[in-house]
This record gives C-alpha cells, sequence and structure tokens, in this order.
C-alpha cells in the first residue's frame, strides 16, 4: 500500500480542456497528497509540458481541439525517447462509449475514468500504477 510519502513524490500532468474539470481533480489529487500537478488545456500543450516536466502519471481528456487525447496518446507512445513513451496515461472523459473505450486500449492508455471521477477511483488508479 503506497504512503503518504509515496504520494508526495509523485508528478502528475492534467490535460484537459475545461479549467473546472482541471479544478476539480486537482483537488483530488491535493487530498490524495500529490503535492507536483502541472496542467495544459489541451493535448498540443500537454505534450510540451509532458517533455518539459517527465510526469509519473497523467490524466487526460479525450475531447479536445487542437490535439485530442486519443491522439495526445498516440503522439506520447511514438516519441523516441522510451522513459517518456512509456509514460502511463490515464483517459478521464465523459465519453464512456464502447468504440471510444477500445480505442483508448488500442493506443495503450493506462486506464480509463468516466467523469465525474470519485476520489476513491482515482487513488485506486494511482495506486494500482504505484503497485
Amino acid at each position: 500500500m503506497p504512503t503518504v510519502s509515496d504520494y508526495e513524490k509523485l508528478k502528475i500532468l492534467l490535460v484537459d480542456d475545461e479549467a473546472y474539470t482541471r479544478q476539480i481533480i486537482r483537488q483530488q489529487l491535493l487530498q490524495i497528497g500529490i503535492r507536483s500537478i502541472t496542467e495544459a488545456a489541451n493535448g498540443k500543450d500537454g505534450l510540451l509540458e509532458l517533455l518539459r516536466t517527465r510526469p509519473d502519471i497523467v490524466f487526460c481528456d479525450i475531447h479536445m481541439k487542437p490535439i485530442g487525447g486519443l491522439e495526445f496518446l498516440r503522439q506520447v507512445r511514438a516519441v523516441k525517447i522510451n522513459a517518456i513513451a512509456v509514460t502511463p496515461v490515464i483517459m478521464l472523459t465523459a465519453d464512456a462509449g464502447a468504440e471510444t473505450v477500445a480505442l483508448a486500449k488500442e493506443r495503450a492508455a493506462d486506464g480509463y475514468l468516466v467523469k465525474p471521477v470519485a476520489l476513491n477511483q482515482l487513488k485506486a488508479r494511482i495506486d494500482a500504477l504505484m503497485a
């Protein structure tokens, strides 16, 4: 079971075009004990932040412009630096459609959370990645 200090060491990147959603998820991450949280408002900026901050986990919305979450994920997996290409990416979306979930799995998403996300779901996904 992860300890408080394990959570404090994590670096999280939160990519979502809705500021309110980022605020809610940020608050939940802070409640868990995570202190290092970087945000981006779209996939394009998310890729730049990923390269700049090298997070341990990315939470990413699917439907964004100019680069959506599935394209973001494809580009992350295509990065030539293995440490970046294998970064865990959890898709975070209101779209629970079977086709979208299948596409996320096909592109090697490490998880899929449907909004609104409950604190225990968020923590369970982080714990699974840390195990």
